[in-house]
């Protein structure tokens, strides 16, 4: 089992950056591919990127390629979200996710594969 605890979150305007961060503890933090997903009120929630184990492989939604980078800090059992050029179509409840599933080279888009997931950090983007 994991535990995972999501910071940085907060109220920017559209352009500017931000960098989640995914606190973890528990079991064996290179025992899981990591993803972040969001959610916007009233909208399903939905993927943003993923690392797998080693950090090797990433894979990231259309909708933030290029602007969103995910990396991981094995070290310290953290997984990281950097956000550049925000826009107000961001703005969303953000999510970390751990998950046991997915082959180690691999990522996952799919909230399926993730177990364990943290309570979320507000993102706002003001235009």
């Amino acid at each position: 089992q994991v535990h995972l605890v999501e910071s940085g979150g907060g109220l920017v305007q559209a352009g500017d950056s931000l960098r989640l961060s995914c606190a973890t503890s528990g079991d064996t933090f290179t025992s899981y591919a990591m993803g972040w997903f969001r959610q916007a009120p009233g909208k399903e929630r939905e993927f943003v990127g993923a690392i797998s184990r080693g950090g090797s492989a990433t894979n990231y939604a259309d909708s933030v390629k290029d602007r969103f980078t995910i990396s991981r800090d094995n070290a310290k059992n953290t997984v990281h979200l950097q956000m550049n050029s925000l826009k107000s179509e961001d703005t969303a409840l953000y999510y970390c996710a751990a998950g046991r599933r997915v082959p180690y080279y691999a990522t996952s888009r799919s909230g399926d594969d993730y177990k364990y997931w943290g309570q979320g950090t507000q993102v706002t983007v003001s235009s």
